[in-house]
């Protein structure tokens, strides 16, 4: 039981994540330069994750939560809009 529960927040966490960068994003870049590419890697790395903590019950659950928390730092750094506003922030 505690497995699924930890799943489950897992899973929870991934969608709340996934969901602010795609909001984020879409009022960034709007709607002509949506980031779809990055946005699909988020989902698929948030499936792997959910689903490597489902199987392997001795991850534990803040190391998949920071895992995915990292994952998504380095895919939101990677989108044009960053990009830009880094560009921006060097010169």
């Amino acid at each position: 039981m505690k497995r699924i529960i930890q799943t489950a927040a897992v899973a929870m966490f991934v969608v709340l994540v996934t969901g602010s960068f795609g909001y984020a994003e879409y009022v960034a870049a709007g709607t002509g330069s949506f980031p779809y590419f990055h946005f699909g890697c988020l989902v698929i790395g948030g499936l792997i994750i959910t689903s490597l903590k489902h199987k392997y019950s001795r991850i534990y659950l803040t190391e998949a939560v920071g895992s995915f928390a990292m994952y998504a730092v380095l895919v939101a750094l990677f989108t044009a809009p960053v990009v830009d506003a880094l560009k921006a922030l060097v010169s």
